[in-house]
């Protein structure tokens, strides 16, 4: 299907196509998924979808409540095993950069996730943390509060940012 819509795999407009296809796993689209979401974007063809992709991918990143959503059914949609909650930081890094593309710290907290030792796996809730972070704190970090509740991986990017930055916390 990635090869007739003219993308690849991982691309970010295949994510936003299953997030609006509401698939259920990773790879794999149930008929009635594939009824559901073609119907919902208004398709019916393998080259009208085509078109629409590019639309759909710009009416996400045009909207507060779609980002959020997508953010959101990525953590789910990376869950491969009955009963599995958490998902490894490789994969957390690398759909931040599918679900968050314009984010300012999308690539620095990706790099900090796979380079740091203390967390081998994440949660939803410090996956949706994610989202609001990048959504609430300037790049300079200058409306941070060390005290709020972020999770403890956040406050840890943080210091490991202002360091790498020659940052004042």
């Amino acid at each position: 299907m990635c090869s007739d819509l003219g993308v690849q795999p991982t691309d970010r407009a295949v994510l936003v196509l299953c997030w609006k296809m509401r698939a259920s796993r990773m790879g794999f689209f149930s008929r009635q998924e594939f009824k559901e979401g073609w119907t919902a974007m208004n398709t019916t063809t393998v080259s009208q979808a085509k078109k629409s992709l590019p639309k759909l991918v710009k009416e996400v990143d045009q909207s507060h409540y779609s980002q959020q959503s997508l953010h959101s059914f990525a953590f789910s949609f990376c869950l491969t095993e009955p009963g599995q909650k958490i998902i490894d930081v490789d994969t957390a890094a690398a759909m931040l950069k599918l679900t968050i593309p314009h984010g300012i710290f999308t690539q620095d907290l990706g790099e900090f996730l796979v380079n740091q030792d203390g967390y081998k796996k994440i949660n939803v809730d410090q996956w949706n943390q994610f989202y609001r972070f990048s959504k609430e704190v300037k790049e300079d970090f200058s409306n941070y509060d060390d005290d709020s509740a972020w999770p403890l991986l956040l406050d840890n990017f943080v210091e490991w940012k202002r360091k790498a930055e020659g940052m004042v916390g």
